[in-house]
């Protein structure tokens, strides 16, 4: 059924858009009319399927995860209604707010009308269902319990979204404040202490201070070579950068990145996190063990961990336990591997990685925090030393040649 994207005017004379499914341009002018809608412009937005998908994935970018997790919420409440899931879905796809997601929706429903299955349809946009939703909505699908997995989908993306917000708010602070004592630096050695050094030069019988004397050479040299400074800063990050895109760079980054000082046990904690929790929302919505590791593998986002993940899978498809090569890779704590391995044997194991992922979220956000009030009197304590050492070197010969002048 064509769908058609409309502005119009509502009877109260505000001003409304959105989306609609009719046979027909006039029987959507006509629906529209009956809901107190005056059409101003109206399109049809049934294009050719490959015209389609190629402006999804220009325009999505990614569809923020409050949108997808309460698109996902009305979804199986209306399932669970016992509401026609071509029905629920096209009832979503005008409730949705965000154009992409929505657009989406629309033309999912559309395929499941004309004959395919759910999984089948979100396997289209891969830019906003990942491989996670379609494999929990293929398994929900087969065991009838769509209504139940795809609330677990909306629990599980809310649960990374926020462990995501988290990380990314402890690590605005630092930089933020590491741009401000860079620049403040950057200032007072090419601008301030210069016109300030110049006075000082204009009276020669005035000796300065050895630390003065220093301020002053590094401020010559600032000026006078600043433009490498910056041209040296911007190279080193875009030759890292170039580096940990790489194949060989990537993985040497994220074995690097698991012994760091303070940030190395968080990123381990977190792809912990993130291998429990999403193993777990797998294999409680139905997917296949083999089949669940080899998700679970992607979303860790750390080659080393992943590396461990493929060697558990290897055994597994041999009739072994998972928790011995969890074990022997040196980087999973005893305590997960203990709760995998009673997991295991008690047949237990999706609430047993729940217990393990609920346990190393509370960890992230307390080390989280502890991190942070540790780094922000760090970094205040930095830019006082910095300002202090430059206002002493300043006001110690001011003093001496105001009392020369005096």
């Amino acid at each position: 059924m064509p769908i058609f994207e409309y502005k119009g005017i509502t009877k109260d004379g505000k001003n409304t858009k959105g989306i609609v499914d009719s046979e027909n341009l006039r029987a959507a002018r006509l629906k529209l009319k009956k809901d107190g809608i005056f059409v101003s412009s109206i399109e049809d937005k049934k294009k050719t399927a490959s015209a389609k998908k190629s402006s999804i994935k220009i325009r999505s970018g990614g569809v923020p995860v409050k949108d997808l997790s309460l698109m996902t919420r009305q979804l199986a409440t209306l399932i669970k209604a016992n509401i026609p899931l071509v029905d629920a879905m096209a009832a979503v796809s005008e409730q949705v707010e965000n154009p992409t997601l929505s657009e989406a929706v629309a033309d999912c429903k559309n395929m499941i009308n004309e004959g395919q299955s759910l999984h089948k349809a979100l396997s289209k946009y891969p830019e906003i269902f990942d491989k996670i939703y379609v494999s929990m909505a293929e398994a929900g699908e087969m065991t009838g319990t769509l209504d139940v997995i795809l609330l677990r989908l909306a629990e599980f993306t809310e649960a990374q979204a926020d462990l995501r917000q988290r990380l990314s708010a402890a690590m605005t602070y630092p930089i933020i404040m590491l741009v401000v004592i860079t620049l403040v630096i950057f200032g007072l050695f090419t601008s301030v202490l210069p016109k300030i050094l110049t006075i000082f030069e204009s009276f020669p019988d005035i000796s300065l201070p050895w630390y003065t004397q220093v301020i002053a050479s590094i401020s010559q040299v600032f000026v006078a070579n600043w433009y490498f400074f910056a041209g040296f800063i911007v190279i080193s990050i875009l030759l890292f950068l170039n580096w940990k895109n790489s194949s060989e760079g990537k993985k040497s980054w994220d074995a690097l990145s698991l012994k760091l000082p303070l940030f190395g046990e968080i990123t381990k904690m977190v792809a912990i996190s993130r291998f429990t929790r999403t193993l777990a929302t797998l294999l409680a919505g139905g997917v296949p063990m083999l089949n669940a590791m080899d998700i679970v593998r992607n979303v860790v986002n750390n080659h080393v961990i992943a590396l461990a993940i493929d060697e558990a899978k290897s055994n597994i498809s041999e009739g072994e336990s998972i928790a011995g090569p969890l074990k022997k890779s040196g980087h999973f704590p005893p305590l997960v591997v203990h709760m995998v391995n009673i997991g295991e044997k008690t047949g237990d194991l999706e609430n047993m990685l729940t217990l393990v992922a609920d346990a190393y979220d509370f960890q992230v956000k307390s080390k989280i925090d502890s991190i942070t009030s540790l780094l922000n009197p760090i970094m205040t304590l930095l830019i006082g030393v910095v300002v202090f050492i430059i206002v002493i070197s300043i006001i110690v010969p001011m003093f001496e040649l105001t009392s020369k002048l005096g």
